[in-house]
């Protein structure tokens, strides 16, 4: 804040005023913005605004979920590692970390729901927690797959009176084991239809991840890293569609 100008502009610091605030007053406002959940009220109020823009549709709903490592070693001074955070396997490798749950729509790519669990957590046990009530049609991968059969899915639905249309990605296997001919093309060529429409949903994960370099916790427990994730997905959506909200 001191070296950049620009950076001071959007903050609204005038060094000739005041100074810039200290890490104490910046960890005391990030403590308040966790403690009233306010991130997540950005998120919302932020996805309001591209509503009303109409950059924002919400007819369709991409879930998917993407681990995010967290510091595994013991060296520290409680000689132990985050306890909110547990180790799973994806493919022939461990991780140790969370999950960030998200729920994205389908035209717009935009992030419209955040969960945010322990990486052990099995992605389909967070899909009625990613609907918003008004989707029509969700798609995910094979992940997924038995999504229409939770109770809390159905509850969710229910509760909406809404009917829903499942997309979900077959096992690779499944579909290997067709017998060659006209059905197995057909069900090869539907296979990779749903999943041009799944990319969407790698966009926010790219930016957060890769743009916004967030591939690993900076903070300890799951209620500051989900506040922060919030937030990093409702700058995610900004991003996204900077060039549409430039004047």
């Amino acid at each position: 804040m001191y070296d950049s100008h620009a950076l001071r502009n959007f903050l609204g610091i005038d060094l000739g005023r005041t100074g810039v605030p200290d890490a104490t007053t910046l960890m005391g406002f990030r403590h308040l913005l966790e403690a009233h959940d306010l991130t997540k009220a950005m998120l919302v109020e932020i996805n309001a605004m591209l509503i009303e823009r109409g950059l924002l549709m919400t007819q369709g709903t991409l879930v998917d979920a993407t681990l995010i490592a967290a510091p595994s070693s013991t060296k520290n001074k409680a000689r132990v590692r985050d306890p909110d955070m547990h180790q799973t396997k994806k493919g022939n490798q461990w991780y140790f970390g969370m999950k960030a749950h998200i729920g994205v729509d389908k035209d717009s790519g935009l992030v419209h729901t955040v969960k945010t669990t322990s990486a052990n957590v099995r992605d389909i046990s967070q899909t009625a927690a990613l609907l918003h009530g008004q989707q029509s049609d969700v798609w995910a991968d094979a992940g997924y797959v038995g999504v229409d059969k939770p109770e809390d899915v159905q509850e969710a639905l229910a509760a909406n009176e809404q009917t829903v249309q499942w997309h979900v990605a077959k096992r690779r296997k499944s579909v290997e084991k067709l017998q060659d001919g006209w059905q197995k093309s057909l069900a090869q060529a539907y296979e990779k239809l749903k999943a041009q429409v799944r990319a969407y949903v790698e966009h926010p994960f790219h930016i957060v991840k890769n743009i916004f370099k967030h591939k690993k916790t900076r903070y300890k427990g799951l209620a500051k890293n989900d506040a922060q994730l919030n937030m990093l997905f409702a700058l995610s959506n900004l991003y996204m569609v900077r060039a549409e909200l430039r004047p």
